[in-house]
C-alpha cells in the first residue's frame, strides 16, 4: 500500500470515530450520570412512557409511585428523563381535567 492509501483510511476512520463512536460514548456516560443521580422525590418518566415519583431509590432499582398508593419496581436503566418543576409546577399537584367549555 502506498502511503496515499494509508492516510486517506487513517482520515476515514478519524472521521467515522469523531461523527460516530465518540458522540455514542458520551451519551452513554450522561446516561450513566443520569441514573445514578436519581433520588428519592425526582419526578420521572420510564422508557415506557409511565409518569411516576421516586419513592425509594437503590442501587440498580427504584421505587416509583405512579399514583395514589400504587407503586412499581423499576430498573434505573428503565427511567428515560426527569421532569422538571417547569413541567409539574412549584406544589405536589397537576392539573388531572382539562375544563372545555
Amino acid at each position: 500500500m502506498d502511503p496515499i492509501s494509508i492516510a486517506i483510511m487513517a482520515g476515514m476512520f478519524g472521521v467515522m470515530y469523531f461523527f460516530f463512536i465518540r458522540p455514542q460514548q458520551k451519551q452513554a456516560q450522561l446516561a450513566k450520570e443520569f441514573q445514578a443521580s436519581l433520588d428519592k422525590g425526582a419526578r420521572v418518566v420510564t422508557t415506557g412512557g409511565i409518569h411516576g415519583k421516586i419513592i425509594k431509590a437503590e442501587e440498580n432499582a427504584v421505587l416509583l409511585e405512579i399514583d395514589n398508593n400504587v407503586k412499581i419496581r423499576i430498573e434505573k436503566s428503565g427511567i428515560s428523563m426527569e421532569m422538571s418543576k417547569a413541567a409539574y409546577g412549584e406544589g405536589e399537584k397537576k392539573a388531572d381535567a382539562v375544563v372545555v367549555k
